[in-house]
């Protein structure tokens, strides 16, 4: 085993996070502002890239953090080190509401692909790394461009997603369509590409986008039913565009039922 092995606990329902406990000299390594608490003899540092390269110069870490940087992530991650004698508990939040999905990599033949923002956490000795998609399409209209994120090693991951979870187990050819934005992650051996809808009046007035993906097995799927995206544009939709616009933002009647009520500041 190359990546330290830790014990972990995932508490809570909607706002989950997961409570991990390290060895004397285990260590595991987050992405910036998961972190949530932790007990004493914890050493935090800050690491070029995802740490997996600290070993090999200053080439091996700088290819690492650039890595991280075509994902949109920071240059750097934090390390977290248990420097005491005894067993320390440290824990990690999930950024918004939904679900913590502990990911065995020893049991995924070393390696999974996910969105670009779904890392959580990780035991140290994982690999963040990139995923470049090979395929026009998929990597002009999948929603994450032509890369999205990969985790390599023998230890444990935590990803997370919005909303419900759902896991599908896909045999060998059984394809399965999916929301771009909806997908999780999946195994290694899943085909991943993109079709268009199609169709005029799916294209013109269907409201789910142009095209969706398809995952076709053998392996496992990850869905989540609320992506992050699709919950800002919600919020981002519902809220005031400005003063005079905070009453009957969704009515019919709309700044006609403002004048109505006797609100004319517009």
């Amino acid at each position: 085993m190359n990546a330290h092995e830790i014990d972990y606990e995932i508490h809570g329902e909607e706002m989950q996070y997961v409570e991990i406990e390290l060895d004397p000299r285990e260590a595991v390594i987050a992405e910036a502002g998961s972190f949530m608490m932790m007990e004493s003899d914890i050493q935090m540092d800050t690491i070029f890239g995802d740490g997996s390269n600290q070993d090999k110069g200053v080439l091996g870490k700088l290819f690492s953090a650039g890595k991280r940087l075509l994902t949109g992530e920071s240059l750097f991650m934090t390390a977290f080190l248990n420097i005491g004698q005894g067993k320390r508990k440290l824990s990690f939040a999930s950024p918004y509401p939904g679900k913590i999905i502990p990911i065995d990599l020893s049991e995924k033949d070393g390696k999974f692909i996910c969105q670009k923002d779904a890392f959580l956490c990780a035991a140290q000795g994982v690999s963040v790394g990139i995923e470049f998609s090979k395929r026009l399409g998929r990597g002009l209209f999948g929603g994450e461009g032509f890369i999205m994120q990969k985790l390599e090693g023998d230890g444990m991951a935590f990803v997370h997603s919005g909303g419900t979870t759902a896991k599908k187990v896909l045999a060998p050819g059984e394809v399965l369509k999916v929301d771009t934005g909806c997908i999780i992650g999946f195994t290694h051996t899943i085909d991943y590409d993109i079709s268009f809808i199609g169709g005029i009046r799916n294209t013109v007035f269907g409201g789910e986008g142009l095209f969706f993906a398809t995952l076709k097995g053998p392996g496992t799927v990850y869905i989540q039913s609320l992506p992050f995206s699709r919950l800002a544009g919600r919020i981002w939709a519902a809220a005031p565009q400005g003063q005079g616009k905070d009453r009957g933002e969704g009515s019919i009647l709309g700044g006609l039922g403002d004048i109505l009520d006797g609100d004319n500041r517009f």
